[in-house]
């Protein structure tokens, strides 16, 4: 049996093993929650490193992909510093491959009720984390909001175009990425607590996407008839979009056994079942997601 692993900084709360068939290949899928210890996570990795078929970073990324432009998080870095066989990603390239299909997808399933419920209209918690995402829903027509400087750095200003994201990413991240994770990403417990704030943005968008975290860390108590466009859900997130009033949910990796685990461990699962002892390129990743059926999946909530 293939295994897949995800060592992540988050919540151990949120840890979660499946066993699937994929490709007529059993492989064994699980996530590993250190509680933001970061240290505990590299020594994960080195007790994990040459026993799996393919590790991942959760709850951080090594980096960001912006435009072509890769800008490194010096902080995560070390944390895969004893890895020396197995191979590592962080779902940097599936976020670009994988959720450019959101869009789409949207408006195959459900885009009479979008337009009949506010219109094209996005926020979008992180555009910089998740350019593909961003640009595609640009392209398709949606008008934006991207909530970069709310959500990481606590400043109430909107970024409202792709040209003015791909400036404010690359005057700000260089200087981001050296401080610590914590700074300007939820992490451990602070992942479980919700405080409600940029309510306005909430209250205008009708799909909210992003990284759950971030749609969580500030969503209000009224989410009546919203869209959410996201993964790594676990029931109890599904249980709480649902009490707030979310409309439809869709998770852009599929649920396996009630959970849409997050990027990094479905690029991951796709690195394992290819064999290639080494990270897949945007080409072979969109080649595997084909072959297995991967793609995003909608949830009726209210």
């Amino acid at each position: 049996m293939k295994r897949a692993v995800s060592v992540s900084i988050g919540s151990s709360k949120r840890d979660k093993v499946v066993e699937v068939e994929l490709l007529g290949e059993k492989i064994r899928i699980e996530r590993i929650g250190t509680n933001g210890d970061m240290e505990a996570a590299a020594l994960k990795f080195k007790e994990l490193d040459g026993t799996v078929d393919a590790l991942s970073v959760g709850g951080a990324d090594l980096g960001t992909l912006v435009d072509g432009v890769f800008y490194p998080f010096h902080s995560v870095q070390p944390m895969i510093r004893y890895v020396k066989t197995t191979p590592v990603v962080d779902g940097c390239n599936l976020k670009n491959t994988l959720e450019n299909r959101a869009p789409a997808f949207l408006e195959e399933k459900i885009g009479k009720y979008i337009q009949e419920n506010g219109g094209k209209k996005v926020l979008v918690t992180m555009g910089g984390e998740r350019w593909g995402l961003s640009s595609s829903f640009v392209e398709a027509g949606y008008e934006a909001v991207f909530g970069d400087l709310m959500f990481t750095m606590g400043i109430p200003v909107p970024i409202k175009s792709l040209n003015a994201l791909k400036w404010t990413t690359k005057m700000i991240v260089p200087v981001a990425t050296r401080f610590p994770l914590q700074w300007f990403y939820p992490t451990g417990e602070q992942q479980h607590v919700r405080t409600p704030k940029y309510t306005n943005y909430y209250d205008w968008a009708t799909v909210i996407t992003g990284d759950c975290m971030y749609i969580k860390q500030h969503m209000p108590d009224n989410m009546q008839g919203k869209v959410i466009v996201t993964n790594t859900t676990t029931p109890e997130d599904v249980a709480l979009f649902k009490k707030l009033g979310v409309k439809y949910l869709v998770t852009t990796t599929p649920v396996l056994d009630g959970r849409s685990f997050g990027t990094n461990l479905i690029e991951a699962t796709l690195v394992a079942l290819a064999g290639k002892k080494r990270p897949l390129t945007l080409q072979e990743l969109e080649e595997m997601i084909d072959k297995v059926g991967f793609g995003p999946q909608l949830q009726e909530l209210n």
